[in-house]
């Protein structure tokens, strides 16, 4: 999607600190970091949030996942907290699935 900043962030248009990419995910390093280490993980398929995965798109869902576990092992974090805001009251602000992946401080809860 053209007008989507993710897709043009997969795309190259705009640039990123990329951490991971594979053929299906994207994940690069939070502009506005909340923590020490803190990155997203997206599917290159625009989905536009949690609430729209279905079992046509679920796998792109599962190798966000897949990545997520092989980048922190690879970047040695053994403690992280995974977030996805789903819609606006949420603050979701790119409508493009990501996962936040935070670590490097004691997370607390509830959150924010």
């Amino acid at each position: 999607m053209s007008d989507c900043l993710f897709c043009r962030i997969i795309s190259g248009d705009i640039p990123s600190k990329k951490v991971y990419e594979d053929e299906y995910v994207y994940a690069f390093y939070d502009i506005d970091p909340q923590a020490p280490s803190h990155f997203l993980v997206i599917p290159k398929e625009h989905i536009p949030s949690a609430a729209a995965i279905t079992p046509e798109n679920s796998a792109a869902v599962a190798h966000c996942f897949e990545a997520i576990a092989k980048i922190t092992k690879d970047l040695g974090i053994e403690s992280f907290r995974v977030v996805s805001n789903i819609g606006a009251q949420a603050q979701q602000s790119v409508f493009h699935l990501h996962f936040h992946v935070l670590s490097g401080r004691d997370m607390t809860w509830p959150p924010g």
